[in-house]
């Protein structure tokens, strides 16, 4: 068997979250699938995954062998498309002005993963639909073949739409098209993330204690409300203010903020050997995607089996956290950096409701204590020994 076809089986497997989902996308059977992971398997001497009727987890090795498969398949990509020619180089002039170390020590390395980050997206459109002409490209085909087969990912079906936008109008402007297909096409709305319950809180710092990564990224998310592709890139220069800092990558909106005690512990506990504060194993920045699979996976490994389990649900655990605590709706929009008062209202509104369903059940219980006699009729006299008889 090919190992590099296994490990791309292996990769899409994690991605897809079941053998069964990765047979669908490869035109597979799911015991094909099984097999190549079998190989793999049996090549490196552990096992890589736990399999169950229904999902797998990665197992420790698993979480390992995982990320040197995707940088093996990255370069070979790479190489490839630089021999054959097929990756265009990016055009156009960026001039940024800074000093020689901030430029080596700080902006190159969150640049390099900027851009890797922005073209995962493209490389993937071209990857699947490389084959299409552009002059071809219509409404009902985009909606049909690009988009209709990330029905069931509104995330990336919605990034999908976003990028392949950006390439229409290249086109537009070197005329290969006329007009944009794209027009009309709703975006959609990706499906609503929820906070993380108290004991899925409880189960993660149990599994990752202060010293780890994966706790200081947790920690960051929780306490500060980052979003994914906030956190992955946060510098140590940041960590060392008095307060946090940083600016929302989606809405341009500036935040500052205290930091939790939790927060300064779980960074006074992680050694500093980059720039940024979270790095791959191979001590480089994660991509937003990489940093989303590392951090699934130490939800897994956290025992938290519930896949609504999310780790963009921690943003919104901040915001739950806030209202919960007493904050006002314009301390959370200022907290969690939200455009518009309505945003934060959720959070205050979502308090309300069960602050009031706990007092609902407080009356009841009062209500149901009241209805009982205080005392019972034995204990108000005696009874008469004879009854009905006068003389």
């Amino acid at each position: 068997m090919d190992r590099l076809d296994a490990m791309k089986v292996f990769v899409l497997a994690v991605d897809e979250g079941s053998l069964a989902a990765a047979g669908r996308k490869l035109g597979r059977s799911p015991a094909a699938v099984s097999r190549a992971i079998a190989f793999l398997e049996e090549r490196v001497g552990a096992e890589l995954l736990h399999r169950t009727t229904r999902s797998i987890k990665l197992s420790e090795e698993g979480e390992r062998y995982v990320e040197v498969c995707r940088r093996v398949l990255t370069e070979l990509e790479e190489a490839e498309d630089i021999a054959t020619g097929a990756r265009a180089a990016p055009r156009g002039l960026l001039t940024i002005t800074a000093p020689v170390v901030s430029g080596e020590m700080v902006l190159r390395p969150i640049l390099d993963a900027f851009l890797d980050t922005y073209r995962s997206r493209l490389d993937q459109i071209r990857r699947d639909h490389g084959h299409r002409a552009v002059a071809g490209l219509t409404k009902d085909r985009i909606e049909e073949k690009i988009l209709k087969p990330l029905h069931n990912k509104p995330g990336a079906k919605i990034d999908t739409l976003k990028k392949l936008r950006i390439l229409i109008r290249h086109a537009k402007d070197l005329k290969w098209l006329t007009a944009d297909p794209s027009d009309g096409i709703k975006r959609g709305k990706s499906k609503e993330i929820r906070a993380w319950t108290d004991a899925e809180l409880a189960a993660f710092e149990k599994r990752w204690p202060f010293g780890t990564k994966q706790r200081a990224a947790y920690e960051l998310m929780l306490n500060v409300g980052t979003a994914r592709v906030d956190t992955h890139l946060t510098t140590w220069i940041q960590a060392d203010a008095e307060d946090f800092e940083y600016t929302r990558r989606k809405t341009g909106v500036p935040v500052l903020v205290e930091k939790a005690d939790s927060l300064r512990q779980a960074l006074a506990a992680l050694p500093r050997k980059h720039v940024c504060i979270l790095t791959t194993e191979y001590g480089k920045p994660f991509t937003v995607d990489g940093f989303s699979g590392w951090l699934r996976a130490a939800i897994t490994s956290a025992g938290i089996a519930d896949l609504s389990c999310q780790p963009h649900g921690l943003r919104k655990t901040f915001g739950r956290l806030l209202a919960d605590a007493g904050a006002t709706a314009h301390d959370i929009m200022a907290a969690v950096g939200h455009l518009t008062l309505a945003d934060a209202e959720r959070y205050t509104r979502e308090a309300d409701r069960r602050r009031g369903g706990r007092r609902a059940i407080v009356k009841l219980e009062d209500h149901k204590a009241n209805r009982k006699p205080q005392t019972h009729s034995a204990g108000l006299g005696n009874v008469a020994k004879t009854q009905g008889i006068s003389k």
